[in-house]
């Protein structure tokens, strides 16, 4: 079936034809299609010829006992798929989330998993009628047009919006599992790495994350031709921490995400006077339609009490030309 590009319709395609497209595209059997959507063979049949006509060609190789894509048929269905997809969580969100109050963020998965989960027990026990949806994803999600509330963010301050709340910032640090500093070679002076497996990121020297690579450290703290006893690589930050808790190295860490695991003893750190200052800061950035809802106004009070404590537990005191606003 072709039509000429003249001929193409160019209305949209209905919601009904895409979802009988996508369930004998899954099954290649109009009838298993059939079952599953609650329709008869003939109306199925009927939606996948509407939409072939609306689409201008065949979308399947019809044969005597079974269906196949065609190659139209196939890059339809990688479109569509997913797009099925998101409008089914996006109404199932709907519908579980009438009536309540919700607040849904954005934010990298280390910081989601080593500093935000952690602490939000406490949110939600003194906030029982607010739910939380969080998006863990290192891709950057437009406030202004998602439906999200608010993101929590790891940049430099020059990149941040006017508006954006500096939480906290950072220091790299050396850490270690205290059974394998008791265990293992002494840890006296940063020259006396070289007796350890050194775990870092192993994009870093490849993306914008260099000054948190042990080399960067090394150059400036140790002889800069120092040899770790080998090298672990992981692509993120708890991975890392999660294996130096372990005892299998020692960690080049970010102090704020770590903090906790300092305080209570679980991690170490070794060479204290060894600290560098990282470029990079923690922010809260709120999106303008949900800025006054209260349910949003509570979750950032909170946040920001939350940053207070990690603050004064590294002992960050920012440049207030950095800060739009702090507690």
């Amino acid at each position: 079936m072709l039509h000429s590009q003249t001929h193409l319709r160019s209305r949209p395609i209905s919601a009904g034809q895409l979802r009988a497209f996508e369930a004998v595209a899954r099954h290649l059997n109009f009838r298993a299609a059939s079952e599953e959507l609650a329709l008869t063979q003939s109306a199925v049949s009927r939606q996948i010829q509407g939409l072939e006509e609306d689409v201008g060609v065949s979308l399947f190789h019809r044969h005597t006992r079974a269906v196949e894509l065609t190659n139209a048929g196939g890059i339809l269905l990688r479109a569509v798929t997913p797009s099925l997809e998101r409008i089914d969580n996006a109404v199932r969100q709907i519908r579980q989330s009438a009536g309540r109050k919700s607040v849904s963020l954005t934010t990298f998965a280390s910081f989601a998993s080593m500093w935000l989960i952690p602490r939000l027990e406490g949110f939600q026990r003194d906030n029982p009628d607010i739910d939380i949806r969080i998006d863990a994803s290192d891709v950057a999600v437009d406030l202004d047009i998602s439906d999200l509330d608010l993101a929590l963010r790891y940049a430099p301050a020059s990149h941040m919006p006017p508006g954006a709340i500096r939480l906290f910032g950072e220091q790299i640090t050396p850490v270690i599992s205290p059974w394998l500093l008791k265990s293992g070679p002494r840890l006296k002076k940063p020259d006396d790495l070289a007796q350890f497996t050194l775990i870092e990121a192993g994009d870093a020297h490849q993306t914008h994350l260099e000054w948190l690579t042990w080399r960067r450290w090394l150059d400036e703290h140790a002889s800069p031709k120092l040899e770790a006893k080998r090298w672990l690589y992981f692509n993120y930050a708890y991975q890392m921490v999660q294996a130096t808790l372990t005892g299998q190295g020692v960690v080049l860490a970010r102090l704020p995400l770590i903090a906790e695991s300092l305080a209570s003893g679980d991690l170490v750190e070794p060479l204290p006077q060894t600290r560098m200052e990282s470029p990079m800061s923690y922010w809260l950035i709120v999106g303008p339609r949900n800025v006054a809802r209260p349910e949003v106004v509570a979750f950032c009070d909170w946040l920001k009490s939350q940053a207070a404590l990690t603050r004064e537990a590294i002992g960050d005191v920012p440049d207030p030309d950095t800060v739009d606003s702090l507690d």
